[in-house]
């Protein structure tokens, strides 16, 4: 599974770890304080902060190229596009401090961090794991000119599946980044999976963006997106070339994020 369905709100699971790892740690924190009155609840809140905005800062850094053409993007953090390590080491050293400062808070939100950092590290291990066990589905597919096409058909070599509609902004928006990459990496395969909708439907969006895309299938009923654990659009799937999944991505792509997905896949 790669969302959490909250009715119309669709939460990656990565999200979903994030916000529970948090939640833990505010109970936590809350429990070791209560006798003595020390709620470390402002603390841990700040130290989420530091930890997004030192891990935006060392993907900016890192993919910075990519902005040069739309550096307002920088700002778009809808992207998921950070570095979790430079993060945690920033979040962690200004817990030091906060400790250091505040010793009636030492025990509550010692525990908190730890807590909440362990919650993390254990999810985020075993959300890995089981994304390693899925596999580049065994689904008979069409293209647009009806002719079948199994996606087990493409392992091999990396393989990047995106779920998409032509009546979904984000998909459109992320298209071109998407079709910029097929033309410019042939080392991987990009494979475009259009969710419920007809060949003229696709055709005529095609034709009115001026895109010309290779790989592009119907998936008229919209099984991909139920074996894959997502029925949010877009979705982006990353596999090896021995068809194990090993990376996802719930949302719009920017050029940033998706070429460090395609570095980490490579």
């Amino acid at each position: 599974m790669l969302t959490l369905n909250l009715g119309p709100l669709a939460l990656a699971m990565h999200h979903v770890l994030i916000i529970a790892s948090m939640l833990l740690a505010t109970l936590c924190g809350w429990w070791a304080g209560r006798r003595v009155g020390c709620n470390p609840e402002k603390h841990l809140f700040h130290l989420l902060i530091v930890a997004v905005l030192v891990a935006r800062a060392a993907f900016v850094a890192s993919f910075l190229a990519q902005y040069r053409e739309q550096p307002w993007g920088i700002l778009d953090l809808r992207d998921g596009g950070f570095i979790a390590w430079p993060g945690i080491a920033a979040a962690l050293l200004v817990g030091i401090w906060k400790l250091y400062r505040h010793p009636e808070q030492r025990r509550p939100l010692g525990l908190a961090i730890c807590t909440g950092l362990l919650c993390w590290g254990a999810g985020s291990l075993t959300l890995e794991h089981l994304q390693r066990q899925s596999r580049l589905p065994d689904l008979p597919l069409t293209d647009l000119e009806a002719r079948p096409v199994n996606l087990k058909d493409y392992q091999g070599k990396p393989v990047v599946i995106n779920l998409w509609a032509t009546w979904c902004p984000p998909c459109r928006r992320e298209m071109p980044v998407l079709a910029k990459a097929q033309a410019s990496r042939p080392d991987i395969t990009l494979v475009f999976v259009n969710q419920g909708e007809t060949p003229d439907e696709v055709r005529r969006f095609l034709q009115s963006q001026g895109l010309a895309l290779d790989n592009l299938l119907l998936d008229a009923n919209s099984e991909l997106g139920r074996q894959a654990g997502s029925m949010a659009l877009p979705t982006t799937l990353f596999y090896d070339a021995q068809g194990h999944q090993v990376g996802n991505h719930l949302g719009e792509l920017s050029a940033a994020s998706l070429e460090q997905a395609l570095q980490a896949l490579e």
